[in-house]
């Protein structure tokens, strides 16, 4: 049950930044004693993928901390971050941890479940930086924008070394995503109805 937890919390990392906790396994993988990569995901540990993806999180990393930069991003990486969240949930569960030395088998006759799982994981975290973002740079004329993604960063790196030592923490971190992305889109819902009735409020009077 542990690794489920391991691929949620490297899932919900990817949401925020998907370059994080994709390259997070390959390093850890091939420098540490904590995680050990399955055979099949071995790739993320080689030079040209870490390079790759180091050049890819430079570029994510200045981008999502430039106003309306950052929802240009943000939509771009609607597809990445979920595909991102689908490959780390795979190979995060089936990887033996510090916490998980022996992976076990739940899934081990549905190999697309984690994925699927590590899709919807991701695309939750991302819908609700997606939606709050353009919120904080209103209220803040932009100047939020650098502060919340350099906030979201470390958290990200942080989910994934959470995910890796203590994953029985990853299960109260996904309540936690859940309620905020209910109260973002209900918030969203609230604002755009809110504006066709202040309009028809302003509309012309006629004489009494």
């Amino acid at each position: 049950m542990l690794e489920l937890l391991t691929g949620s919390g490297m899932a919900m990392a990817a949401g925020l930044n998907a370059y994080v906790p994709l390259i997070g396994l390959g390093l850890l993988s091939r420098y540490t004693d904590l995680l050990a990569l399955p055979a099949g995901w071995g790739w993320l540990e080689s030079t040209p993928a870490l390079v790759v993806l180091g050049v890819l999180l430079a570029v994510e990393v200045v981008a999502d901390k430039i106003p309306v930069v950052d929802s240009v991003n943000d939509v771009l990486q609607t597809a990445v971050r979920p595909a991102a969240g689908g490959i780390v949930f795979a190979a995060g569960s089936a990887s033996e941890t510090a916490a998980v030395a022996d992976p076990g088998s739940l899934l081990q006759d549905w190999q697309w479940v984690p994925i699927v799982l590590g899709v919807l994981l991701a695309l939750t975290t991302h819908t609700t930086k997606a939606v709050a973002r353009p919120a904080v740079n209103t209220v803040t004329a932009g100047a939020g924008a650098p502060v919340v993604s350099a906030a979201e960063d470390v958290s990200s790196v942080a989910l994934v070394l959470v995910s890796v030592l203590l994953p029985a923490l990853v299960a109260l971190l996904v309540v936690v995503v859940v309620v905020l992305l209910v109260l973002a889109v209900r918030r969203r819902i609230a604002a755009r109805t809110a504006g066709p009735l202040r309009h028809a409020s302003d509309g012309p009077r006629l004489p009494g």
